[in-house]
């Protein structure tokens, strides 16, 4: 037997920019940027808008515009994709045909960019058009929401939603940069507003006790929408996930994703709810419902399980619903257990917390100790534990 091996490393680098009103002519952030990348010339910018984006602020493109004739490092496709937002954005198959048609039509080649605004979805489905269009174009990520300022936006993951499966087609692509700006926050509803702030609990009740004590410490500071209070969040939040993504495995070869903390149950409710329910809705009672397993199963003490279901109330979540309510081994959301392992492949892998900031890997989960967990967390909200609870 003979062979031939090959074995080489591919570095990535980018940068998650922190700014405010992008658009302005005064702001240099962007056209600093394109001098720093300057390639041979004739590279283009073409831009995929998140309509609600579009809608809540009528002015965006006319700046954009604005902004391109003042700052000529690139030039700018002077049409500009307008898709529909949210989840129904990674259903639909059709917007990804659109965006692939533009790349060809415009004449996007590989040195050029495609720049996407909006939510998470929107960013994943056009990071993934821009990832197997010419086997990569360089892609621009400028996020819109908390959720996707301080997590999926500025991650190495691009996908769409595929036969009724969450992200079953997708790549592992990183954006060439992320322009986070606050100005875009404050048009949100309050419902996306604190969507987002889910993720931020999921990430340090696995990695930074001090960051949860410290989101603990401002719920009602986050709750009411105090800029300051934001801003650290998702700087802090999107340094955890970067850190998380620069080590051992980026690209999520392996079975273990501590990053997908409650989010086994999440993916499914979502679909269950015809996607009704946002993500970061889903993932608080997903939070909610892995941290009460972790308690029945001996991990984590019931004052700091309390703690974990106070903050996701006092911050209006709601902690558990019908569709994530485990009453049989019938109940529908079990399902998410199954898709979660096929999605990941190898065996089943699912983070527990044994302390407020660690977390422990268990490969099987108690059906009878799920019922016991969503049966608590339902006796939590209904007969007001939450208010009696005491904090450590």
């Amino acid at each position: 037997m003979s062979y031939l091996e090959q074995s080489f490393s591919v570095k990535f680098d980018y940068k998650i920019y922190f700014t405010d009103s992008l658009f302005k002519k005064k702001n240099t952030t962007l056209s600093a940027f394109f001098k720093e990348r300057a390639a041979t010339g004739g590279q283009k910018i073409y831009f995929v808008i998140d309509e609600g984006v579009a809608l809540a602020h009528p002015n965006l493109i006319n700046d954009i515009k604005a902004y391109f004739d003042q700052h000529q490092e690139v030039k700018l496709i002077q049409d500009f994709m307008i898709i529909p937002g949210g989840e129904a954005s990674k259903n639909n198959t059709a917007l990804f045909d659109q965006i692939v048609n533009a790349v060809d039509v415009c004449g996007i080649d590989r040195h050029s960019y495609i720049a996407a605004i909006g939510g998470g979805a929107v960013l994943d489905l056009v990071g993934y058009a821009a990832a197997v269009s010419h086997r990569g174009i360089k892609h621009i990520r400028i996020p819109t929401t908390v959720l996707s300022q301080n997590d999926s936006g500025i991650g190495v993951k691009n996908g769409i939603n595929y036969k009724g499966k969450k992200n079953f087609l997708g790549t592992f692509a990183p954006p060439t940069a992320v322009f986070n700006d606050e100005q875009f926050l404050q048009t949100l509803s309050d419902r996306d507003y604190r969507s987002g702030i889910s993720e931020a609990i999921k990430v340090a009740l696995i990695k930074d006790p001090e960051f949860f004590n410290w989101i603990e410490e401002h719920a009602e500071a986050l709750s009411n929408r105090e800029a300051e209070s934001m801003a650290y969040l998702i700087k802090h939040c999107a340094k955890l996930h970067l850190d998380h993504i620069s080590g051992a495995d980026p690209f999520e070869s392996g079975s273990a994703r501590p990053l997908d903390f409650g989010h086994w149950s999440a993916h499914k409710q979502e679909q269950l709810s015809n996607f009704s329910v946002l993500h970061g809705e889903a993932v608080a009672m997903g939070i909610a419902l892995d941290s009460t397993y972790s308690f029945f199963a001996g991990l984590l003490t019931e004052d700091k399980l309390q703690r974990i279901l106070n903050v996701l109330l006092q911050l209006s979540f709601n902690i558990t619903d019908s569709i994530i309510q485990i009453h049989d081994e019938q109940s529908p959301i079990l399902k998410g257990l199954t898709e979660f392992q096929e999605h990941l492949g190898g065996k089943l892998t699912i983070t527990l917390l044994t302390d407020l900031g660690a977390g422990k890997e268990v490969h099987e989960m108690d059906h009878q100790l799920l019922i016991k967990a969503s049966n608590y967390i339902v006796d939590f909200v209904t007969h007001g534990m939450a208010l009696n609870a005491s904090k450590n």
